[in-house]
């Protein structure tokens, strides 16, 4: 087992180039295959859950040749079977966007359910609900969405949730529908707008995407495209928090900064010193932050996938804050880790009443998903002492070249092997 070696107490200085966005890449994938012709894609990131999707499409049958570490070209026309095996996807939960793909191109489908991280449920009955109004014949069978039909035809769809991965898939599959489809309260999250960018490219007309009503206009079929995937908004608050939490002076780069306007909010908010560029945002922390109450939301609101980093960062503020999770209800694991390292978190139900502390403390903590992993990264490099970091191929289906991107911003970080025999933990003094 991989693990991080980190001496904190040290603030992160420097700039830091962001990577393609990982929520993008993946339902663009996914679509890419809905085309006879090629499709190039740049400015993917290379992770591993990029790296799977990208495997599981070599199984369906698409010739798939990568052509640069961040670009690759996919072609669908030789696609061999429409029946996803559980063993090529189950480590993460993008597999339900082969479900919208496949039965846009071929109307028949055999997904597994998702996998990923276990950081809440995942109710699918809202893509189900979307793609039977459609006219697609889905359910699940034995673990797997199956769906079969002869024809999709145009719906008006209301989703009873705001849901992305229901937006994107049945955005997917309506848009080779015969007809038109309304898709209304639409998630508007940046990555839902890439995909309808990316289809567009390829033919498809979507109209709205980034509101809360989108309109698709099916056709019969696509063609090949260049396209460039936006820059991970969920990466870059990582790196603003970090930032913050190690009281230090970053450049975060390759960005759009209208993605960041929720996290710099707050970010501002609690003291931070916020500088915006064309593409790019500069957070400085000169001294400690205060206390702030956060709620996570549907884009344009704070973004569930930000709140364990920034519950770091209020856990080193002044003051209380209260931050409460409205998406995944498991969310907070990473509190229990955080605590062991001396962060003072009570957990009630959806709510984390977090008492500022004047520092933490190295310890072993282990990783309980993608996002808390990063956070806890977070947590030892702004901790007195040394700090282990377990199960980071969490972290990894996420975030390329952390560690690298941490080190050249000062970071004292390493990837190790094994627990070393004997971890001298520096106690605050």
């Amino acid at each position: 087992m991989e693990q991080y070696l980190i001496r904190g107490g040290v603030p992160l200085v420097g700039e830091t180039d962001i990577s393609g966005m990982k929520n993008a890449a993946l339902p663009i994938l996914a679509a890419s295959i809905m085309t006879d012709e090629w499709v190039t894609l740049d400015n993917l990131p290379d992770v591993d859950d990029v790296r799977v999707l990208l495997e599981t499409l070599r199984y369906l049958g698409a010739r798939v040749e990568k052509t640069g570490r961040h670009s690759v070209k996919i072609c669908g026309s030789t696609i061999t079977t429409c029946k996803v095996e559980y063993e090529y996807i189950k480590k993460i939960r993008a597999s339900y966007y082969l479900l919208g793909a496949l039965l846009g191109k071929y109307k028949n489908a055999a997904v597994p359910l998702p996998g990923g991280c276990n950081i809440g449920s995942r109710p699918i009955d809202l893509h189900l609900k979307g793609l039977n109004a459609i006219g697609a014949n889905v359910g699940i069978r034995y673990g797997t969405i199956v769906g079969k039909c002869d024809q999709l035809t145009g719906a008006h769809i209301f989703m009873d949730t705001v849901s992305v991965g229901a937006t994107i898939n049945i955005m997917m599959a309506a848009s080779r529908a015969d007809g038109r489809t309304i898709i209304e309260n639409a998630a508007k999250e940046p990555h839902v707008v890439d995909v309808a960018n990316f289809l567009n490219s390829m033919g498809a007309e979507i109209r709205g995407a980034g509101t809360d009503v989108i309109r698709i206009r099916g056709v019969k079929n696509f063609h090949g495209c260049n396209y460039t995937i936006v820059p991970d908004m969920i990466e870059a608050g990582t790196f603003m928090c970090a930032a913050a939490a190690t009281k230090g002076d970053v450049m975060v780069r390759n960005i759009i900064p209208k993605h960041m306007e929720a996290v710099t909010a707050k970010l501002y908010e609690i003291g931070c010193e916020i500088e915006e560029f064309d593409d790019a945002i500069r957070v400085v922390a000169p001294r400690r932050l205060t206390r702030t109450h956060i709620k996570t939301n549907p884009y344009p609101g704070f973004p569930t996938d930000m709140q364990p980093q920034m519950g770091v960062v209020l856990a080193l503020a002044s003051g209380t804050s209260v931050v409460t999770e409205s998406i995944f209800e498991n969310r907070f694991k990473y509190t229990d880790e955080l605590t062991r390292m001396g962060a003072q978190i009570k957990v009630e139900g959806t709510t984390a009443i977090i008492d500022g502390v004047e520092g933490l403390m190295g310890a072993e903590v282990s990783s309980p998903d993608l996002r808390a992993g990063a956070a806890l990264v977070i947590a030892a490099l702004a901790a007195e002492g040394t700090s282990i970091v377990d199960d980071i191929s969490f972290i990894e289906r996420g975030y390329e070249d952390f560690e690298q991107k941490l080190a050249l911003l000062g970071a004292d970080i390493h990837r190790i092997t094994q627990r070393p025999d004997r971890l001298r933990m520096t106690k605050i003094g």
